[in-house]
């Protein structure tokens, strides 16, 4: 007989309300250092500081036998995930906070459209409709016709595409290796795919971007950390919404801490993506699947 887990509904939005300023602190940290590192060096000194986190695993690693096809399948994630990493960079230091934030919660939609093409997952009308009102609210933000739609745009546009490709690679390992392995490679992965993009365009980092950076990677592994444990206490359909509140705290940090006007656009279309993306959430939690990540899951 098994023994159900109880749900905390309340500890999960806890530890999700946390989660998501950890995860605002790292949208700060980036914004405040600026551009003079180029984004994929930035990226990879993240990733490489951040694999100390990994002696934990390292254990669970050296027990590990993986097939030809699962060196593959990771170094494809790791590749993926890699240019999201650059991608985010890139943007964070040249359009607002608010705009990098809500684009962002894009990569749930192309995790769903991911899913159907490439894992067999049905569309539904009402998941079609709910990818459709996810894609509408990028128009929102973006409005192309009525401002200028900048590389920092088309970067997260991007971003979000290959970020959704590296989740549904860690579903289909997930079902194979320990959670633990999934990660630790993601890790190890990335700093690996960044690498040949950071050297040639190396430029000798200060102590003060490395400490920033080392933040980055703390505040973001820890980010990690506390929304497995949201996940633990309730479920996603509990914990999803609350991202909503990411997207006006990064308003308010743009507005207060860094003179970012406040677009209402912006606020409308992260709305409607977010929107969207609960929808689908709680779709597949009526019919008992876990196919779409909160809208964290995909962040770096």
């Amino acid at each position: 007989m098994v023994t159900e887990v109880p749900q905390r509904p309340l500890t999960g939005i806890l530890w999700m309300l946390v989660t998501g300023l950890l995860f605002i602190a790292v949208t700060a940290l980036v914004k405040y250092m600026g551009p003079r590192l180029p984004a994929a060096e930035s990226a990879f000194l993240r990733y490489a500081i951040g694999l100390v986190f990994l002696l934990p695993a390292l254990g669970a690693l050296r027990q590990t036998n993986l097939s030809r096809r699962q060196w593959s399948l990771f170094g494809l994630r790791g590749f993926c995930h890699a240019l999201g990493v650059i991608l985010w960079f890139y943007a964070m230091t040249r359009i607002p906070i608010a705009e990098v934030t809500a684009m962002n919660y894009l990569a749930p939609i192309y995790v769903t459209l991911g899913a159907a093409v490439f894992l067999g997952e049905k569309l539904a009308a009402r998941r079609i409709a709910a990818v459709c009102l996810g894609l509408m609210g990028a128009a929102i933000i973006l409005r192309p016709g009525f401002r200028e739609v900048s590389l920092g745009h088309l970067a997260m546009l991007f971003a979000a595409v290959v970020f959704a490709g590296s989740y549904l690679l860690a579903k289909v390992m997930a079902d194979e290796v320990r959670p633990a392995v999934v990660v630790a490679m993601l890790s190890i992965f990335v700093t690996l795919a960044l690498a040949p993009f950071a050297l040639p365009v190396w430029v000798t980092p200060t102590l003060r971007e490395v400490l920033l950076l080392t933040a980055v990677a703390v505040f973001a592994t820890a980010g990690h950390y506390t929304m497995t444990l949201a996940f633990a206490a309730a479920p996603v359909t509990v914990t999803q919404p609350i991202t909503f509140l990411q997207l006006l705290w990064a308003t308010s940090l743009g507005v207060l801490a860094f003179n970012e006007p406040v677009d209402i656009w912006v606020i409308v279309g992260g709305f409607v993506i977010l929107g969207s993306v609960t929808f689908i959430t709680w779709r597949e939690a009526m019919l008992k699947r876990q196919i779409t990540p909160n809208a964290n899951a995909t962040k770096l």
